[in-house]
């Protein structure tokens, strides 16, 4: 065994760790630092030794023999120098300078100068390896000599995620054998032993070459043989190494595996790009196929939400009244459900599809796909409009349903009215025709005569005081005909036959009155008293019978100050009573003076008075009605009292509540646009500020749910209006509806800037100092600037748009950008947009062009077989499905053209 301990302190072979020469010479001095240890623990190990002649050997066989020649000796062959710079002109693709033919040793040194001149021009510092030693054939410095070439030339550029030589060697191994059972590659020793990784990387690549699930872990010379032998046969990849040196040493030699492994790297390097490039169209029909979905949830749900509002608007602008209150109640009560079940959903659906749409215009723009243009009929715009026209219609409906209720409820009390007085009228007029025919004073005696004169003037005295009560009727019932009532046909035929008997009334009346005047002559005397008493006793009569019908009469109000009004007028009547009774206690003591004069003077009375049928027992029956209705009233009235007193309760529960919740909405959003204009701290934290902003808005719902049950109460009580307020239920409804989209909105906004921020990799740093910048010339706090707002954001920012020609014209390059629509304001949004396109690169329809053109082996177009090949099967049959014929002149059957179907996902300006 060599003393390399002694030999290391006069040389060393390999770059210098301090190397900082071109072409990674920096990463190449860092990677030989850290082999310094294991080289020397190489040397000591004669079978690392043999490994390496062997592996160097066949590694610089496998370019010498694209020269035509090989070496069998490593420390003899290169001795003269010739064959080494050969090696370096075939793997560098370089010319040499031209070498020394003669035998001398100058000769030969002079020839192995110039090969490593050309090692040191590559970036790498050779330390400690002279021309003398590898003509003298030194072994230990001719595989440190070859060992640098092979990493300068071979693993140096090999680079997966931004590691570099071993690193990324290692980590490119790792990743291709990943998926296979008993294979771990940690290193570049024992994880090769068992041969199973070699055999894993084969069949990552080529799996029709290796069976590897017949492959067993405890046979690894058979393993190992089998992959040394598949890869000479079929990869050109020449047997480095020996399975049974491999297995017997208890640490292969690392870089004889690192040199083996690295030939299969660069096999393999066709097929890692195809990778990358499959890896990149991939990604791009992800995010289109991810879009198109979008696209059609969107196209479903607005189909949905406008078809939901088509068939609801109809209902609403039914306007068909109904005949009872019951009825049109059940209506109101249809109404109710709606606004509580099925229009509050409909509400969430239609704020969440406008999120939906920003998002999806947020990744197109991002993609730099074209908008989504929604198919006719189905824009925001169109669904805002059906909204509207729906709230619109909905605002109709409950207003001309409660206007319906109350003319149905004052028709009720109408129609009741008019039957109770035609009721009292008819009962009345009975008989009174028959009475009025009566040729009773052809027969008569004088006295009768005079009695009938005297009754019938009693009776046109009561006929004129029923004339106010049937003047009512007809009044009522022109009111019932002028509202349209339901039954008015049956309400005119009776009024028409009431003013009917009316008139035949007036005109019997006046017949009689001339036929009793005729013989009103041969009158004489008439019992005065009896007469007094009848003129009395009718009006007194027909008082006790409006007494009677007023306290009897149906009330309806609506407010407490109706109801007192009632009760006064009450009492006033109430007071009246007394003079009343007094008036029937004169009238009795009328009737009892007339039957004492009869009495004292022996005057046989017929038994009634001759001039009235109003007897003392009808008076007193009726003023007893009269007594016990009053104390009824009352209680009518003081139950009405509560009614309203109670109606004033929920009137005054309901502001207080409405005059809370409505300033806090009010409040909530000014607050919101306040935050969406300051907007402190991180995305994230204005995020998750806003969501927990949110949060508080939606616990606050209970609030709103108690004032809508409050307000169901006040519906079902019929009550009309609230002075004690100014909010009523429907604005506190909308209200709540635009704070819930506002904070939605708000939510979406900053989502989008976060969309923004990470796929255009803005930082925190600059998404602060846009939005500081921003605020900052948005002075009035609208959320847009205007264009000298914009200016002057942009000059803060270092952009050159001075007021001069060329500054001019950069600003309305960028003004075209951020305001295509020439509104004269910049959003917050399009500033972002601008700022990421401005910073930041994406993918273009030439790069997938350029990818798609690597799987296709650099044709114009791509077969249906390649794309199932390098994609994975739904993206495959995305783009077969979508990619139109090849119609180029080397077209073959089944050729689809990528470049059109390329620049289709971007739009024709990316052409």
């Amino acid at each position: 065994m060599v003393d390399y301990h002694a030999a290391n302190q006069s040389y060393q072979y390999g770059p210098s760790s301090g190397s900082n020469g071109a072409g990674g010479g920096g990463s190449m001095g860092d990677y030989m630092a850290q082999e310094d240890d294991w080289d020397r623990d190489l040397l000591l190990d004669p079978a690392w030794e043999k490994q390496q002649r062997k592996t160097f050997t066949a590694w610089c066989n496998s370019h010498l023999r694209k020269a035509g020649t090989q070496i069998e000796n490593i420390d003899e062959d290169f001795r003269d120098g010739l064959k080494l710079m050969l090696l370096l002109e075939v793997i560098s693709g370089e010319r040499l300078p031209k070498p020394e033919r003669g035998k001398m040793r100058v000769h030969k040194i002079n020839n192995v100068n110039k090969a490593l001149d050309f090692i040191a021009s590559k970036g790498v510092k050779l330390v400690s390896i002279g021309a003398e030693e590898i003509v003298d054939g030194n072994a230990k410095m001719t595989l440190g000599m070859i060992w640098t070439i092979i990493l300068r030339f071979a693993i140096q550029d090999i680079s997966v995620e931004e590691t570099s030589a071993k690193e990324g060697l290692l980590l490119w191994c790792q990743r291709k054998t990943a998926p296979y059972k008993n294979v771990n590659v940690q290193n570049f020793h024992i994880s090769w032993k068992d041969g199973l990784a070699f055999n894993a990387l084969i069949h990552r690549h080529r799996p029709e070459l290796i069976e590897y699930d017949k492959l067993r872990k405890d046979d690894p010379v058979t393993n190992l043989n089998n992959a040394f032998e598949v890869a000479e046969k079929y990869l050109d990849i020449p047997k480095m190494l020996d399975a049974e040196d491999i297995v017997n040493t208890a640490r292969p030699d690392e870089k004889a595996i690192m040199t083996y492994v690295s030939s299969f790297y660069h096999a393999f390097s066709g097929a890692q790009k195809a990778e990358t490039a499959a890896n990149r169209i991939c990604k791009v029909l992800a995010v289109n196929q991810e879009n198109e979905h979008l696209m059609e949830d969107y196209e479903r749900l607005a189909s949905d939400l406008l078809e939901w509002i088509r068939r609801t608007i109809p209902w609403l602008e039914d306007r068909v009244p109904q005949k009872t209150i019951q009825e049109m109640q059940q209506k109101l009560e249809d109404f109710r459900d709606y606004r509580r079940v099925h229009k509050p959903p409909k509400v969430q659906e239609k704020c969440q599809l406008e999120i939906n749409f920003n998002t999806l215009q947020t990744k197109l723009r991002l993609s730099n796909r074209p908008a989504f243009m929604p198919s006719e009929g189905r824009m925001v715009s169109d669904i805002n409009n059906g909204w509207q026209h729906l709230e619109q219609a909905e605002k109709g409906y409950e207003e001309w349903l409660l206007n319906e209720i109350r003319r149905l409820e004052r028709l009720d009390h109408l129609a009741e009215k008019f039957r109770q007085k035609a009721s009292i009228h008819e009962a009345w007029t009975d008989g009174k025709e028959v009475m009025l025919k009566h040729r009773d004073y052809e027969t008569a005696t004088l006295s009768d005569i005079k009695a009938l004169i005297r009754k019938h003037e009693a009776f046109e005295s009561d006929l004129a005081a029923h004339q106010d009560r049937v003047e009512q009727i007809a009044a009522i019932a022109q009111e019932l005909n002028e509202l349209d009532y339901y039954d008015s046909h049956n309400v005119n035929t009776r009024c028409q036959k009431i003013c009917d008997q009316w008139d035949a009334l007036g005109s019997l009346t006046h017949s009689r009155r001339e036929a009793l005047e005729k013989t009103e002559k041969q009158l004489e005397t008439i019992d005065q008293l009896h007469l007094e008493y009848a003129k009395r006793a009718a009006p007194f009569n027909n008082w006790m019978e409006s007494a009677m019908e007023d306290l009897q009469d149906m009330f309806i109000v609506h407010t407490i100050e109706e109801i007192e009004g009632l009760i006064s007028a009450h009492d006033q009547f109430k007071s009246t009573l007394p003079d009343a009774d007094r008036e029937r206690e004169a009238i009795l003591a009328i009737h009892k003076e007339a039957q004492r004069i009869a009495e004292s003077n022996h005057i046989k009375l017929s038994g009634s008075n001759p001039y009235t049928t109003v007897t003392p027992q009808i008076i007193n029956s009726k003023w007893e009605k009269v007594q016990q209705l009053v104390p009824k009233r009352d209680h009518a009235l003081l139950e009405e009292q509560s009614k309203q007193q109670s109606n004033e309760h929920l009137r005054r529960q309901f502001a207080s509540q409405a005059n809370i919740v409505g300033p806090w909405i009010q409040t909530k959003m000014e607050e919101i646009g306040r935050i969406s204009i300051e907007m402190n701290g991180t995305l994230e934290d204005q995020l998750s500020h806003l969501k927990q902003y949110e949060r508080s808005i939606v616990d606050y719902k209970p609030n709103l749910d108690l004032l809508e049950q409050q307000h169901q109460l006040i519906q079902e009580a019929l009550i009309f209006d609230n002075k004690h307020t100014n909010y009523t239920m429907e604005h506190i409804r909308v209200g709540w509806e635009q704070l819930l989209t506002t904070i939605a909105r708000t939510i979406n906004e900053v989502e989008n800037q976060i969309l923004t921020r990470d796929a255009k990799g803005i930082s925190q740093e600059q998404m602060q100092e846009f939005r500081a910048s921003f605020n900052h010339f948005d002075k009035d706090h609208g959320g847009a600037l205007g264009p000298e707002e914009f200016k002057a954001c942009l000059i803060s920012l270092g952009y050159d748009v001075e007021n001069d020609r060329q500054g001019d014209a950069e600003f309305n390059r960028i003004m075209s950008v951020v305001d295509p629509n020439h509104s004269g304001l910049v959003t917050f949004q399009a500033f972002i947009d601008f700022m990421s396109r401005e910073t930041t690169d994406t993918d273009t329809a030439d790069q997938v062009i350029a990818s798609f053109k690597v799987l296709a082996g650099d044709k114009n177009f791509i077969t249906a077989e390649e794309l199932r090949r390098e994609l994975p099967p739904d993206q495959a049959e995305y783009c077969i499905a979508r990619m139109a014929p090849y119609q180029g002149p080397d077209a073959v059957p089944g050729a689809l053209d990528y470049k059109s179907f390329s620049t289709a996902l971007y739009g024709e300006s990316d052409l």
